[in-house]
């Protein structure tokens, strides 16, 4: 008699562990299911307003150039060093220039962001220093900025574009809405061809952030 109740009372006690273990699986789902419409309802909208879907005042499409430098940026993992989103903070404002808005990145497929800031951000450095400064900081950083823990670069000025991709990169750009017209995409290789990378990654360079030109 003693036995049959401690098994009934074992039983009594593993239904109850069952039923919470199963209380908490459903709360665990419900609280995973209203994340999920939490998310939804703070990120479709986005698709829908003009300041995270139009181009900024005076955005315009990277030039065939600029679009191969943009290509080298990435090859290279530049932005695994450097960020291009400057937030509305006092601190990086007045260091960087204007906060980034989401209407300068529209034609930025995918966007290069980043996430970590080994050296600065570049979201508005277009302008900022000139060519052959680019170019002596691109090939020896220590040249410029003698601190700079930042690797050397000297092969750009050594490759040369042939420019025999560059139209089916501006053709992918427009199917993905960037607005190049017929006569971008043909004349894409001869604005390419015979230029170097570096001289590529540094028209592309000079062109960020360059549509604000608002100091913040």
């Amino acid at each position: 008699m003693r036995r049959i109740i401690q098994l009934n009372d074992a039983l009594q006690k593993k239904d109850e562990k069952d039923l919470a273990a199963q209380l908490d699986e459903l709360i665990n789902r419900q609280r995973q299911l209203w994340s999920s419409v939490g998310g939804l309802v703070e990120i479709v909208p986005l698709f829908f307003l003009k300041s995270t879907t139009e181009p900024v005042e005076g955005l315009k499409p990277y030039t065939a150039l600029q679009l191969e430098g943009r290509d080298v940026y990435i090859r290279e993992g530049c932005y695994l060093c450097h960020s291009q989103m400057i937030r509305p903070f006092r601190a990086e404002t007045e260091r960087y220039g204007h906060y980034s808005v989401a209407g300068e990145f529209v034609y930025d497929h995918p966007f290069q962001w980043g996430s970590k800031r080994t050296g600065p951000d570049l979201a508005r450095v277009g302008g900022r220093y000139s060519d052959d400064w680019h170019r002596t900081h691109l090939i020896n950083p220590r040249d410029v900025v003698p601190e700079s823990n930042m690797p050397s670069f000297p092969w750009l000025a050594e490759n040369t574009l042939d420019g025999k991709l560059t139209p089916k990169k501006l053709e992918v750009m427009r199917t993905l809405g960037v607005p190049y017209s017929d006569d971008d995409i043909a004349g894409a290789t001869a604005a390419v061809q015979g230029k170097t990378e570096l001289d590529a990654l540094v028209a592309y360079l000079q062109n960020l952030g360059t549509a604000i030109t608002a100091r913040r």
